[in-house]
């Protein structure tokens, strides 16, 4: 099957690469998102799915606009019998969801239509979900909207991070594909309407997402903590021994019995930090103050007064 592969986050890497070492399968190119500045010191940095293939044979496209009609025209020259996408980031118009012969595939980390939008897996761990997994989907030209094809389900871990399920579902994607593909081929591959009154949203995050509410409870504190590593990170703000506001990343937490008012710091000392939610309390075990490197609350504490503002 003439394949073209359309993807940026580095979740559909395992993806791209059990396409290249299948014997069934060819692909006729790869579209991505356009090289960008990245870190601070903004070095022009190519997507993980263009370094994935920079080394084969292969036709990298990174147009800015997907739609354009110069793209358009490129990828109908491709003629390609399935257009597989996996994180994109940009939404494809109805020219290109009609150019393969047999189907437009998308490959979502939820099971749809459970967390539609660009942040399935961190929304799945903040919710307390218990399970999650790959659905492949037919594209239409709504957000994660098409009919299903097939799910492969996963249970969440009781530590998982957003980091661990992604690295996980990404693992899991490929063997979902590659049924959905041998469905298609032996023209037995289901359509499943969703049933849109169960839908629920992820929209994209930003870092200022990862700020904490303290008057929420410890319970769904930890859980933003975990699905939020690494990104954007979980953070409260606190002052420091020169009355300076600082953001503290927050990378893991585990919740306590003891209770005080809201936002309060039950402790700061040998012992490590303690805050207070609005039911229970979190203590903090791996922290990282703005401008200083990643350690233990404990060791933190031992150098800095920290106080909330």
């Amino acid at each position: 099957m003439r394949i073209l592969f359309i993807g940026t986050g580095d979740i559909g890497v395992p993806t791209l690469r059990a396409l290249f070492e299948s014997s069934e399968h060819e692909i006729v190119a790869v579209v991505t998102q356009p090289d960008k500045p990245v870190g601070r010191e903004q070095e022009i940095t190519a997507p993980p799915i263009k370094q994935t293939i920079k080394a084969r044979d292969i036709p990298i496209l990174q147009p800015p606009r997907i739609k354009s009609p110069e793209t358009i025209a490129e990828l109908q020259s491709l003629r390609p019998d399935a257009i597989v996408v996996m994180a994109y980031g940009q939404i494809l118009p109805r020219e290109v969801l009609d150019l393969p012969s047999l189907a437009c595939l998308n490959l979502h980390a939820s099971l749809l239509p459970r967390w539609r939008g660009a942040a399935p897996i961190q929304a799945a761990i903040a919710a307390g979900d218990t399970e999650t997994g790959i659905t492949v989907m037919y594209m239409d030209e709504g957000l994660d909207t098409g009919d299903v094809l097939l799910q492969r389900k996963i249970s969440l871990q009781p530590a998982e991070t957003g980091g661990s399920l992604h690295e996980r579902l990404g693992q899991l994607a490929p063997g979902a594909l590659f049924e959905a593909l041998d469905l298609i081929q032996r023209h037995e591959a289901p359509r499943l309407p969703q049933d849109n009154a169960l839908a629920t949203y992820a929209p994209k995050l930003k870092r200022e997402a990862g700020l904490i509410d303290w008057s929420e409870s410890a319970e769904a504190i930890e859980r933003k903590i975990r699905a939020f590593n690494p990104w954007p990170g979980a953070f409260t703000m606190v002052k420091d021994g020169n009355d300076r506001i600082r953001n503290l990343k927050i990378h893991s937490a585990v919740i306590v019995d003891q209770s005080a008012p809201p936002g309060q710091i039950i402790y700061a000392d040998e012992r490590g930090m303690v805050i207070a939610a609005s039911d229970g309390s979190l203590s903090l075990q791996e922290v990282q103050l703005e401008g200083k490197r990643r350690m233990s609350a404990i060791d933190l504490v031992r150098g800095s007064r920290l106080t909330m503002p």
